[in-house]
């Protein structure tokens, strides 16, 4: 449920730090339309109040030689509760698996998981995935390219955007007359 207390400021704060992260107080003050002070209080309440769960660098895949993406479908041996705790818990402790949800549909879990190459991913279905117990079921589908990655979240839901500010324009002086 989104926080009522979320004011158009706030949400314009949330924006823009979800573009650049590394942004000084004062740069953050300034896009914003605070000064730094009134800026830096609201960004330490939204991060204490949880909005801002934390920052990091996003990292290209593909520099780091994680060209491979595959979404796994998993499907648990019987709807035991344990099955799926024990499931969540071997999910957790796999670095490889970047997001995991549980879901509807023919899979009950859907993992993001990176690799470097289609022999990393077979040594990882094999040796890990497919050793887990309480997996019955196993899809994968690989990326063949990444159209969308890393968005900002949209926030159009949590308070009206903040109006565009207007450039202070200086007097226009007026042509000299011969």
């Amino acid at each position: 449920m989104p926080n009522s207390d979320l004011d158009a400021i706030d949400r314009h704060i949330l924006e823009v730090l979800q573009v650049d992260g590394r942004l000084s107080v004062v740069e953050l003050a300034d896009k914003v339309g605070l000064s730094p002070s009134p800026c830096l209080r609201r960004v330490k309440r939204l991060e204490a109040e949880g909005h801002i769960a934390g920052y990091r660098a996003s990292l290209s895949r593909e520099r780091i030689g994680l060209g491979l993406t595959v979404f796994v479908g998993v499907k648990v041996d019987g709807h035991r509760d344990e099955n799926a705790t024990a499931l969540q818990q071997a999910i957790k402790a796999m670095p490889e698996v970047v997001s995991a949800h549980l879901v509807s549909g023919e899979a009950d879990f859907l993992l993001e998981v990176v690799m470097p190459d289609l022999k990393h991913y077979e040594e990882f279905l094999v040796g890990r995935l497919l050793k887990l117990p309480m997996i019955k079921d196993i899809r994968s589908n690989f990326a063949i390219r990444t159209v969308k990655l890393d968005a900002a979240l949209p926030l159009g839901h949590l308070a009206p955007p903040v109006p565009a500010r207007k450039e202070a324009r200086k007097p226009v002086k007026p042509a000299r007359q011969r």
